[in-house]
């Protein structure tokens, strides 16, 4: 397939097939962990790259206005080029880690060149923002979703691909998962299994047909793992969300935690089955107070059974925008949206409740710059901004910023 542009001065642009291979110069990151090259007048988002190589790169899809590509082969390469620790991270090979041919350190440049770009693209404002590095960059991940393939063999699909390539090893997934154990066993065909781990050492499998939306089934392993979070032990359901990195609970809560007071009344929004109402229970105190907003009943299930003990704990199951109009004050609000973020509306309402800060944990740095924009407009400010890596060897960060009413503080980012 060929698509055509039309050039400024009235020229067509020259276009491109799939399958066609090019040399070309790598400019810069962009968002989503493609990166940009130029070829004719063409843009190309390229995979595998990094800044200011020359590549020879292969056509992979065609756009409306751009074409996707990945490196085939490299004729200059950047010094923060390494060898993949993964053998089946390359072109056409598993779709998830798409940083392992980058130095750590650069990968952390580059995810804050990501964040910086979002901002000053999206909120119109500069940031400064130096990207944590989390623990080692391997053996960190304890929640897993693969795929089988038509032999029942597991894996991950490769990049924009239904292609299922079956893997020996993971090596990204802690030692807990045992997922090369798991790749000598034959699962049923064409299915999606979930493996999660947690930090008491157990671990489950659910099973489910690789339709989007099917829901899967238990087969090994206990209903709900058991997670440690600030001396109080969580249970999580095998349907409820959990963050995946080993060290994201520690890392997030305490974030969120230098942030609340004694008698405070926190709001939880997306709240989950509470990691951060967890959190903050013994710094809020009695006179404290939660309410937690979330819209997955297994999460709020898990989350009730929680904090049955804890009276100055309230969960609630719904949308959140709507679930905002049975609060009347905060002071504070901690909100983790998924990645699309939270929106204008929910934003409008958390403002309308007056609280003392904002805390909002981030998966997608376009969705914060957006909200960041509208929060701008509606008077307040971004006071604090921290990324961290925990997400190592992809193109994801976790960012956890801060906001407060305009008047209370300078519009610096620190």
């Amino acid at each position: 397939m060929r698509i055509g542009l039309v050039l400024m001065d009235g020229q067509r642009a020259k276009s491109f097939e799939v399958g066609q291979r090019l040399s070309v110069s790598i400019e810069k990151v962009a968002h989503g962990g493609h990166f940009i090259a130029r070829h004719d007048g063409q843009v190309i988002f390229a995979r595998h790259a990094i800044p200011g190589e020359l590549v020879e790169v292969e056509i992979t899809s065609t756009g409306s206005s751009f074409y996707r590509a990945d490196v085939v082969r490299v004729l200059e390469a950047s010094p923060d080029r390494v060898t993949p620790p993964c053998k089946y991270s390359h072109a056409k090979g598993c779709g998830g880690c798409d940083f392992q041919h980058i130095d750590v350190a650069r990968q952390h440049q580059l995810k804050a060149d990501v964040i910086a770009e979002q901002f000053s693209r999206i909120a119109k404002m500069e940031v400064d923002v130096i990207v944590e590095g989390v623990g080692d960059p391997l053996g960190w991940r304890t929640r897993i979703s693969s795929a089988t393939d038509d032999e029942g063999r597991i894996g991950f699909y490769a990049s924009r691909s239904h292609t299922v390539v079956a893997v020996d090893d993971c090596l990204i997934a802690t030692a807990s998962v045992k997922y090369s154990e798991l790749a000598t066993r034959r699962w049923p065909a064409k299915s999606r299994v979930e493996i999660s781990a947690s930090s008491s050492g157990e671990r489950s499998i659910a099973i489910a047909p690789a339709i989007r939306g099917s829901k899967a089934r238990l087969t090994q392993g206990p209903n709900a793992l058991k997670e440690d979070v600030q001396g109080h032990e969580l249970q999580v359901s095998n349907a409820s969300f959990w963050q995946s990195h080993e060290l994201a609970p520690e890392i997030l809560t305490n974030a969120v935690r230098e942030h609340v007071r004694d008698g405070d009344h926190v709001l939880d929004l997306y709240g989950g089955v509470g990691l951060f109402a967890a959190a903050v229970l013994d710094l809020i105190g009695e006179s404290g107070r939660v309410d937690l907003i979330e819209s997955s009943p297994s999460a709020t299930a898990d989350a009730k059974r929680n904090f049955a003990a804890f009276p100055n704990v309230s969960v609630r199951t719904g949308d959140v925008d709507r679930g905002l109009d049975a609060i009347d004050h905060a002071n504070v609000v901690v909100l983790d949206p998924p990645r699309e973020g939270a929106g204008k509306s929910v934003l409008e309402k958390i403002v309308s409740l007056n609280p003392r800060i904002l805390v909002y944990v981030a998966c997608d740095p376009a969705a914060l710059a957006r909200d960041c924009r509208y929060l701008a407009e509606m008077g307040w400010a971004m006071s604090t901004l921290r990324a961290f890596d925990l997400f190592p060897m992809t193109h994801h960060v976790e960012c956890v910023a801060t906001f407060e009413p305009s008047q209370n503080q300078e519009n610096k980012v620190s």
